[in-house]
């Protein structure tokens, strides 16, 4: 896969990303909650940490620590797509992961927290709100997991 159709979908990625967390932060208010399904809330919350508010309640410096290696990993990832270009699904699930750390890194820079905004849940219980640079994140490590298992198919045939 050439460098520049991966970093196409990273950068599509990005302008999704970035575009509904815009569009939700100009229709919300801060930790405003609008229900959509039984299981499923639209919710305006500010994460200043990692993963499921890691480090959110410290005093500002994990905005710089955690921008530092979301910087690292995309410019880390960029080499690495264009090492493996001829490895499609690797190269596939790295640009969703590119496309989410920036739109996150992006947040983490201009706004000091990143904008979570998509609720599920179950009865009480809340997963922790997340959007569209997460499931990037998710859905691109997810396949790269997938990826290790055919390549260890593929080296024990």
């Amino acid at each position: 896969m050439k460098l520049q159709l991966s970093l196409s979908i990273a950068l599509v990625i990005l302008i999704f990303d970035l575009a509904t967390k815009y569009w939700v932060e100009t229709t919300m208010t801060f930790g405003q909650r609008i229900p959509v399904t039984d299981f499923f809330n639209l919710v305006l919350v500010y994460n200043s940490g990692a993963a499921f508010s890691f480090l959110s309640d410290q005093s500002g410096w994990q905005r710089w620590f955690l921008s530092g290696i979301a910087a690292f990993a995309a410019i880390f990832i960029t080499y690495l797509l264009n090492k493996h270009k001829d490895e499609k699904l690797f190269c596939v699930s790295l640009s969703l992961i590119l496309g989410g750390a920036i739109g996150n890194l992006y947040d983490r820079i201009t706004l000091g927290h990143v904008v979570d905004f998509l609720d599920f849940y179950i009865g009480d219980y809340h997963w922790p709100a997340f959007n569209i640079a997460d499931s990037a994140i998710f859905v691109g490590a997810a396949l790269l997991i997938i990826e290790s298992f055919r390549q260890k198919e593929n080296s024990d045939n």
